[in-house]
């Protein structure tokens, strides 16, 4: 009987010691790996996944011909940059352009003005096809780019990803309505891991 009491107790301390263990850690991960890539940015400079790499990043799919989505996601990742600067967090953020034969470098740095982007940490991305950029977003962040046939507008996903500095994708969140708090933290979380 005092055998049996005792495996009990110790069974639930050890359960609890994981469950705060890993309550450090992001909630359910996706664990998604990020494919390699080396794109050009608004500077015409090549960015890829090994500049990245030991730095945690944030991700979103945009494009500067977007009338609905872009434009509340665009705001709200600004608005995070500024949070992010005033907890004085290391995160690069990185926007994927979703009509790539549309935003040219240029264009993207024009683009990143209109919301004053702090390009130091800020970069927007270009310089492949539609279907490289589309193939990239399905295989690494399990999101849509499609340009249709007609039209002007892409449909896209419109969720902002975090990235560990290993280069796999933690969680998501929506970028329309960000939780900037919840972001926070979980950067935090993960700049404190070594």
């Amino acid at each position: 009987m005092q055998k049996s009491l005792c495996f009990i107790l110790i069974s639930l301390f050890s359960l609890l010691l994981v469950g705060c263990v890993q309550g450090k850690g992001i909630k359910n991960p996706l664990n998604l790996e990020v494919s390699e890539f080396s794109f050009t940015n608004q500077e015409g400079k090549k960015l890829g996944l090994d500049d990245l790499k030991g730095k945690v990043w944030i991700a979103d799919f945009v494009f500067t011909n977007c009338t609905t989505v872009c434009l509340p996601m665009m705001a709200n990742m600004t608005e995070l940059q500024g949070k992010l600067k005033e907890e004085d967090l290391n995160v690069q953020l990185i926007s994927f352009s979703v009509d790539p034969a549309i935003d040219t470098p240029e264009v993207l740095k024009e683009y990143a003005g209109n919301y004053n982007a702090d390009l130091s940490s800020w970069n927007f991305l270009t310089g492949y096809s539609q279907n490289t950029i589309k193939d990239f977003a399905a295989k690494s962040f399990k999101a849509i780019a499609i340009k249709p046939k007609t039209g002007d507008q892409v449909i896209h996903g419109t969720s902002f990803y975090l990235i560990n500095k290993e280069g796999t994708v933690m969680k998501d969140y929506s970028g329309l309505d960000a939780p900037f708090d919840e972001i926070i933290n979980d950067v935090k979380l993960l700049n404190s891991k070594e």
